[in-house]
């Protein structure tokens, strides 16, 4: 029997067509594969010994950070304390000494002046509106014997100190625990007697007039419910 010819060869240039085979797929392994070993449970000492010594490693390295983060924290609130410590000092200077004194005896002899205009049981929104019209009237120059020029002087201090105050809070760089602590009372009581005025000063022109010491005596309180 004659051979079979040969096939003819490929042409110059054209690539020459391969025959089709399934040789080249791979044979599925007849290994399974292999469980990594815990090495906690491992019998060989020196495993044990790596393993637990990583986990050490690990844990010191968490509580590194978490020590860290604390110390921090803690100096961050040391060092607010310090500032608000700072404004106590200045509040017990005598130019602000001065400035309690005269705030304090012009609102005392207006309440004397007026008292028997307030029930003897009223409701919050009678005590709000007597204690407005007071501070309303010791703005004035009738409201006192020392002359409005230099009760101004010293209003306008205690209105500069519980601004400053109530940035210093509201910028994280004073304690409030500690601030509230020396002088929520008092702004929570001077606010309650100047509110009004406030409002007038900003219906005249000064839009912004101790808007921060109003934002210091609202924080913390719950908001006020919905008229219905």
């Amino acid at each position: 029997m004659a051979p079979a010819p040969a096939p003819p060869p490929a042409a110059a240039g054209k690539a020459a067509t391969l025959a089709e085979t399934t040789e080249g797929f791979p044979w599925p392994s007849s290994h399974e594969i292999k469980k990594e070993a815990n090495p906690f449970t491992d019998r060989d000492w020196r495993m044990l010994a790596y393993a637990w010594s990583g986990l050490l490693v690990r844990l010191a390295i968490i509580f590194t950070l978490m020590f860290s983060i604390y110390q921090f924290l803690a100096n961050q609130e040391q060092k607010r304390v310090e500032q608000t410590m700072a404004l106590v000092e200045l509040w017990e200077t005598r130019d602000y000494q001065q400035a309690q004194r005269a705030l304090k005896d012009r609102l005392a002899a207006l309440n004397a002046k007026y008292d028997k205009l307030l029930s003897a049981n009223p409701t919050p929104t009678e005590e709000q509106v007597f204690r407005q019209r007071i501070g309303i009237e010791a703005m004035t120059a009738e409201g006192g014997d020392m002359p409005l020029a230099d009760f101004s002087d010293h209003f306008d201090r205690i209105v500069y100190f519980l601004n400053r105050l109530s940035f210093c809070v509201e910028g994280k760089l004073c304690s409030q625990k500690v601030a509230d602590a020396y002088f929520r009372d008092y702004a929570v009581s001077f606010w309650s007697y100047f509110a009004g005025y406030a409002d007038k000063q900003r219906k005249a022109g000064s839009s912004t007039f101790a808007l921060p010491i109003e934002t210091y005596v609202r924080l913390g309180q719950p908001p006020s419910a919905p008229a219905q």
